[in-house]
């Protein structure tokens, strides 16, 4: 049973592929594989009826023996047709033959009980003709063929139904099982053809999916590229700006260091020409100090750049611990510095990277006031962030220099006392708040001095 079901199947695909060319679509390849199959029915036919009446031993008129055998001859001149891949050729053929072989049948006053036949031609020439103007003529012809028929030929010289009525049934019985059988063929591929386009559109629209996905992947990741691109620019940049920094300006206060111990080891210089010599190298020192810190935690800054611990810190005691560190520096200038931060407020924030910002905002401070000024340190609650100010009485900034300070780029004056700076300091101070979720701005005016405020998130106590 299995080796007849698979010889069934590989005769079926033998006739499904008859004149099968790779070019067809799948919708046409179906179309053409019925249109075989029914050929093949055709065939069969017209090979098994005039076996029938040969058998049935009652006298058959000529033209019911060419009737009957004319389905062979038809089916088989479209099988050849599809064969040499002349599709619209055999559709013709067999929508415009089997008509007329009918007709002829009946004009020639024969009832052979075929005119169901008519109804098959024009309905499967709906389904199977390319052209419309092919389906408009076919279909025409088969109706106007069954109309004669049923209207003008009505009385015939020879009725099937009188000499051989189960001929006669046969023949109806053939037609109506040819309309079943090829609208059950075409309603089966129809189907199939529906459902595979439904799931190639469905696999349209999941690659259509999946491209978009990567399209918009691919989009996040070059905006990504560019994003990184512009920092290792700006990277770059600012490592030319520090080696700059270093090749410069660390020159100054060695050399100034090393001129003093020179002078003092050769020209045996009293006490009193060295003591007018060490206030410049103090200086010199002073900002050599705060440079190679922040150079520190600008590399340390660069090597964890995700790594924030923020923490609960009281203002109070981080102010008190920076002034205590700028206490010289503040009082070789004779500047007083003032913190009004007298109760504990508290903070959410990095510890170092906040002494950080406090150190470099009062240093600057205290390098643009001049001598016997004054610095105010305050904090203010407010509801989701606490604010410090740093307020001095120093020379204060022009619009010009401020929008330069505000700016990407570094910039930077000499204080009061020819104390020299980098901008590097401020730098890193809009870079470290920014990482806390805190901000900072600057209000100044030339000859008033400045005040520097900045913000931190709100710490419960």
């Amino acid at each position: 049973m299995n080796k007849a079901a698979k010889s069934f199947f590989r005769l079926r695909g033998s006739v499904w592929n008859i004149g099968y060319r790779p070019s067809l679509g799948s919708y046409e390849r179906r179309k053409l594989g019925i249109f075989n199959v029914m050929n093949i029915l055709g065939l069969s036919a017209g090979i098994v009826i005039p076996l029938f009446c040969f058998f049935s031993g009652d006298h058959i008129p000529p033209i019911i023996w060419v009737a009957a055998c004319s389905p062979a001859v038809i089916s088989t001149m479209v099988l050849v047709a599809n064969h040499y891949q002349q599709y619209e050729l055999a559709r013709i053929i067999y929508f415009l033959l089997y008509p007329l072989m009918t007709t002829v049948t009946y004009a020639l006053g024969i009832d052979a009980g075929i005119e169901f036949f008519f109804v098959l031609y024009g309905v499967l020439s709906v389904f199977f003709m390319r052209n419309i103007y092919n389906i408009v003529i076919s279909f025409s012809f088969s109706m106007t063929c069954y109309f004669l028929v049923e209207t003008v030929w009505t009385h015939y010289s020879y009725s099937l139904v009188a000499h051989n009525f189960y001929f006669f049934l046969f023949n109806h019985l053939l037609a109506l099982f040819f309309i079943f059988y090829g609208l059950l063929l075409v309603r089966g591929e129809n189907a199939r053809y529906q459902n595979q386009t439904r799931d190639k559109n469905w696999q349209l629209r999941r690659s259509n999916l999946k491209i978009l996905r990567q399209k918009v992947d691919l989009s996040g990741k070059a905006a990504l590229l560019e994003e990184k691109t512009m920092q290792l620019t700006e990277l770059n940049s600012l490592k030319n700006k520090l080696f700059s920094i270093i090749a410069h300006d660390l020159k100054s206060p060695l050399y100034a260091l090393r001129n003093l111990f020179r002078n003092v080891q050769l020209y045996d210089l009293p006490g009193e020409e060295i003591k007018l010599l060490i206030p410049e190298v103090v200086n010199e020192l002073t900002y050599t100090t705060g440079l190679m810190e922040n150079l520190l935690q600008w590399a340390k800054s660069q090597m964890q750049n995700d790594s924030v611990k923020p923490q609960l810190l009281d203002i109070a005691r981080i102010t008190t611990e920076v002034l205590q560190l700028l206490r010289i520096q503040a009082d070789a200038k004779r500047i007083y510095i003032n913190s009004m931060i007298e109760q504990p407020v508290y903070v959410y924030a990095d510890r170092d990277m906040v002494n950080l910002v406090l150190r470099n905002l009062l240093s600057n401070a205290i390098k643009f006031t001049p001598e016997e000024g004054s610095i105010f340190i305050e904090a203010h609650e407010m509801r989701s962030h606490i604010e410090i100010s740093v307020q001095d009485t120093g020379t204060g900034i022009t619009e010009d220099n401020l929008q330069k300070l505000l700016s990407e780029h570094y910039y930077t004056t000499r204080g009061t006392g020819g104390e020299a700076g980098t901008g590097l300091g401020l730098m890193l101070c809009k870079e470290f708040l920014s990482r806390n979720g805190g901000q900072m701005r600057i209000e100044s005016e030339p000859g008033k001095g400045s005040t520097v405020v900045f913000t931190l998130p709100k710490g419960g106590a």
